[in-house]
């Protein structure tokens, strides 16, 4: 029988096509590449391109007075209109960057003002209590010598920012151009949402800027505030004697290669004697109706008038590696005591400072007021503070001159 000679695929041939292979798919995808950027119409999608946005390189501008914007959050409550402005002038230039970006015409910038001044009413009273909520503003003394006081109202507007910007931006843009299902259809460099164009390269920006002036204005600060002994006469009636104690643990470790080879704990705890009542220097009013036969008395609104903190070192065990400085417990003491003045402020202390303010104000004038007259009895009430009438936006002016910057 004749035999078959059986032979091995040609391995030269086999590689000529998968070359041949390969050769083809790049060909075609570089074909892809250049049709799509060079050859195919700007614009070609599914999507009509009157839903379309292009979006376009843009610098944000930062037109806010780093120095003046600080000592307006130090102090909320007496510069109310001037936070008011800063609220205005930080939500509209990020409405502007976010519209440049956008690539919006002259026509729709135009219309951001109007757009946003429906909002502001409610929007600057939201900014507002919550950032005197969130910040202790009686604690402004305390925040200094930990080199923290800028620093933290920076930390608490990002905070009450975050929570309106997207909202915001979202609402009003929507309002201005064209989208279909909610959503808006966009192309071109660094496309992303409006919400995050505002969030990234607008309200970010922004508060990085002002940390770093805060940084250097609480160092100043801080190094200057007991230069000289200060003495001034003060009136102070006090209600409520809060006392406390809490503690913290901290490890802080050493790293190499992502190993932690030397770690240091630390302990610390400390008691606090707070103190809460009234400034009389600031405002007390007695008046007299003799047709209604009242005594009225006035005290202002009860705050925290001392709060003595006492830290102690419970255990300090420093690693081989790592070296524990002093900045490392000043952090932990200043904690420790915002945390102390928290819990105070958001517990029922005020209101019991107002009835044992009340209880005490009884006992000291009634027996003076009967002497005068039987008929006469005593009313105590507290002051409201001017800016808490703003709450409700009908009461709020919407006046406010921009400049409508392109």
């Amino acid at each position: 029988m004749a035999q078959r000679n059986y032979s091995s695929p040609n391995p030269t041939r086999s590689r000529n096509t998968l070359r041949a292979f390969l050769l083809i798919v790049a060909l075609s995808l570089i074909s892809i590449i250049i049709y799509k950027k060079f050859v195919s119409p700007p614009g070609y999608s599914n999507i009509p391109k009157e839903l379309q946005l292009n979006y376009v390189p843009s610098d944000y501008q930062i037109n806010i007075n780093e120095e003046d914007a600080l000592a307006i959050l130090s102090n909320p409550h007496r510069y109310r209109k001037e936070f008011n402005n800063l609220v205005y002038d930080i939500n509209m230039s990020i409405l502007y960057h976010v519209a440049n970006r956008m690539n919006l015409s002259a026509e729709d910038k135009g219309k951001l003002q109007g757009e946003y001044e429906k909002h502001h009413p409610y929007l600057r009273n939201l900014y507002f209590h919550d950032f005197v909520a969130l910040k202790d503003t009686t604690s402004q003394l305390y925040q200094t010598w930990y080199d923290n006081e800028g620093s933290n109202a920076i930390d608490v507007l990002r905070e009450v920012a975050s929570k309106y910007t997207c909202f915001l931006v979202t609402q009003i843009m929507t309002t201005l151009v064209p989208t279909q299902g909610g959503s808006i259809y966009a192309k071109g460099q660094s496309v992303d949402t409006p919400c995050g164009v505002a969030m990234q390269e607008a309200l970010n920006p922004l508060m990085k800027r002002l940390e770093e002036r805060a940084a250097i204005d609480d160092f100043s600060r801080s190094r200057g505030l007991l230069q000289e002994k200060v003495e001034k006469a003060i009136a102070e009636l006090a209600t409520m004697e809060v006392r406390d104690k809490k503690g913290l643990n901290k490890q802080l470790q050493t790293r190499v290669l992502g190993f932690a080879v030397s770690s240091s704990d630390i302990e610390v705890s400390a008691i606090s004697i707070l103190k809460v009542g009234f400034r009389l220097n600031e405002y007390f009013d007695i008046s007299l109706n003799s047709k209604q036969g009242i005594v009225t008395i006035t005290l202002p609104e009860p705050t925290i008038l001392s709060h003595e903190v006492y830290p102690k070192i419970d255990k300090l065990d420093i690693g081989w590696l790592r070296e524990v400085q002093g900045v490392d417990l000043n952090k932990n003491f200043n904690a420790l005591r915002t945390e102390f003045r928290r819990e105070a402020l958001e517990s029922d202390i005020m209101d019991k400072a107002r009835a044992n303010a009340i209880e005490l104000m009884n006992t000291m004038f009634t027996p003076a007021i009967k002497g005068l007259n039987n008929r006469y009895n005593l009313r105590v009430q507290f002051r409201q503070m001017a800016d808490s009438q703003e709450f409700s936006p009908e009461n709020a002016s919407t006046t406010y001159d921009y400049e409508n910057r392109n």
